[in-house]
């Protein structure tokens, strides 16, 4: 059996939840960085990210991959405010190195 289709590249045929949730965090994880030392709210990033969707999957979506990024220590959260952490911040100047 493939695992890709033919002419996919490295792209696997379909995503796993697994998968959508690495890229949602990932994605999320982008968009923090990229505006810091700016701050963004929740509601903020939630309309950025879905491109002012309305459909409860894409705020969900959204919202579990913050709250993820929260629990590994990546985000804080502050009330509505989203922020990164130290950790990600210094990660994230690293990786432009």
């Amino acid at each position: 059996m493939h695992d890709h289709p033919k002419g996919a590249g490295d792209e696997p045929a379909f995503l796993t939840n697994t998968d959508q949730d690495d890229r949602d965090q990932a994605q999320a994880l982008r968009e923090v960085l990229f505006i810091y030392p700016e701050t963004i709210t929740l509601d903020e990033l939630t309309r950025e990210l879905t491109v002012a969707s309305t459909e409860f999957e894409e705020h969900d979506r959204v919202q579990r991959a913050v709250r993820e990024l929260v629990a590994c220590g990546l985000f804080h959260r502050n009330g509505d405010l989203v922020l990164p952490t130290r950790a990600a911040v210094r990660f994230s100047a690293l990786m432009d190195v």
